[in-house]
C-alpha cells in the first residue's frame, strides 16, 4: 500500500506589479492625508478611498501602515545626501546643506504630522529609521571618511558625531524660533558659521556665503 502523497503547500500570494505613476499617486495620498489628519488618524481604509483603489492593494504592496507611511516619505525625498562628493568637506557641507533646504517645507510639515508617534510607535519609528534615516547617517559618514583620507578632517574629532543633529535639528527648529522655514541660504551660512570653524575647515573667504542683507 502505498502512502498517500502529501498535500502541496499553498503557493504565497504573488504581489502584483503597479506602475510607478500609479505608486506615485498612491504616495500622494498618504502625505496629503498625513499632513491633514496626523498619522493616528491615518487608516488604510482613508489612504484607499483617496487614491480610490482597493484596502488589499495596500496590504499586498506594503504589508502595514508604517511600511506605507516610510516608503511614501522615502520616495518623497528630492535631493540624497549619498549622491553628494564635492571633492572638499567644506563642499560636501554645504551641499548637504542645499540638498536638506529642498525638503525644509514638506519635511517639517510632515515630521509635526508625525509628532508622537515616531516616539511611540515601535515599527514606525524602526521603518523611518531603515527607510529615512540611515540612509543619511551613512552619507555624512561617507563625507567625514573622505575628509579624514584627504586629510582634511582629525582622526576622531569629537564634533564629527554631532554633524547629523546640527545639520537636521536646525532645519527642524528654525519654523519654530522664527516661523520661518530654514531655506538653501540660511543653511549653507550655518554651516560656514558653525559647522566648519569647529571642525576647522572654514571655506575661503571668497566662498563664503553673505549674511542676512548682503
Amino acid at each position: 500500500m502505498t502512502s498517500p502523497t502529501p498535500e502541496a503547500a499553498p503557493a504565497p500570494a504573488r504581489r502584483s506589479k503597479i506602475t510607478p505613476e500609479r505608486e506615485q499617486q498612491l504616495y500622494d495620498a498618504v502625505l496629503d492625508q498625513l499632513r491633514e489628519d496626523g498619522y493616528e488618524a491615518l487608516t488604510m481604509e482613508k489612504i484607499a478611498a483617496r487614491a480610490t483603489c482597493g484596502k488589499s492593494t495596500l496590504y499586498r504592496q506594503w504589508k502595514t501602515k508604517p511600511q506605507l507611511v516610510a516608503a511614501a516619505l522615502r520616495a518623497d525625498r528630492r535631493g540624497t545626501l549619498a549622491a553628494v562628493d564635492t571633492g572638499t568637506l567644506p563642499g560636501d557641507l554645504r551641499e548637504a546643506a542645499r540638498i536638506a533646504a529642498c525638503t525644509s517645507g514638506r519635511d517639517t510639515l510632515l515630521m509635526q504630522a508625525l509628532g508622537h508617534a515616531v516616539l511611540s510607535d515601535e515599527e514606525l519609528k524602526a521603518a523611518l529609521r531603515d527607510a529615512l534615516v540611515e540612509p543619511e547617517l551613512a552619507a555624512f559618514d561617507s563625507i567625514v571618511a573622505r575628509a579624514v583620507a584627504r586629510g582634511e578632517l582629525a582622526p576622531g574629532h569629537p564634533a564629527v558625531e554631532f554633524l547629523p543633529a546640527q545639520l537636521m535639528g536646525v532645519l527642524r527648529i528654525r519654523p519654530v524660533l522664527e516661523g520661518r522655514y530654514a531655506d538653501a541660504e540660511y543653511l549653507v551660512r550655518f554651516v560656514d558659521a558653525c559647522l566648519l570653524p569647529v571642525l576647522g575647515a572654514a571655506p575661503p573667504e571668497a566662498d563664503r556665503a553673505p549674511g542676512p542683507g548682503a
